[in-house]
């Protein structure tokens, strides 16, 4: 199954993010208009399948990997829901968002697809590869002749990292301070409801 396509803001009043930005970019929330349409009551399980969904749309990833990564964070130490925010902002393409490089997890993405980035020294154009304390990201030489590179640099001046991540300006740098926390992930996910959905 491919990624959504559709109508951005349908999609996400469906998800109950109005004042989210479009594929999960930053953007300042809209006023409320002053009309709440009436909404049907929904099931447990629908509430349950929402916040799967949700998670799903604001990360960009489908579900099978949504359920490898559930399956991981199910066997680590710890509580299974933080340990899946975690395995979420550990993603290659969530730092780069993050570090304020992008304004979007797609626009990050779409850096790492087209090859535009080293870890450690080596090549990676996955953007669900997972990096850890310490790690180090950089631009490859091809990559800084890009337009991708010249809006990254404009982004970064005006949107601050994260604890967890340090980004020198000066190289386009970035370093892995320390792991996540799933108190950094979005405030937006209920975990609890995911883990029930895939208890059952």
């Amino acid at each position: 199954m491919a990624r959504y396509t559709g109508p951005i803001q349908k999609k996400l009043r469906s998800l109950g993010l109005e004042t989210y930005g479009a594929y999960g970019s930053r953007s300042e929330k809209r006023a409320n208009q002053g009309f709440t349409a009436r909404r049907r009551r929904v099931s447990a399980y629908g509430l349950q399948l929402k916040e799967k969904q949700k998670a799903k749309f604001i990360y960009g990833i489908l579900e099978r990997q949504f359920r490898n990564y559930y399956d991981k964070a199910l066997i680590q130490d710890g509580i299974t829901g933080d340990n899946l925010i975690i395995l979420l902002e550990k993603r290659l393409d969530n730092l780069l968002y993050r570090s304020g490089m992008f304004l979007s997890r797609k626009q990050s993405r779409q850096a790492v697809n087209h090859g535009h980035f080293i870890v450690n020294g080596k090549k990676v154009d996955i953007p669900s590869f997972q990096i850890n304390q310490g790690d180090l990201v950089e631009w490859t030489e091809r990559g800084k002749k890009t337009a991708l590179f010249e809006i990254a640099q404009s982004n970064c001046k005006s949107i601050a990292s994260p604890h967890w991540i340090d980004l020198d300006q000066s190289n386009m740098v970035t370093k892995v301070l320390t792991d996540p926390t799933a108190e950094d992930g979005e405030p937006e996910i209920d975990t609890t409801q995911i883990v029930e959905l895939y208890s059952k």
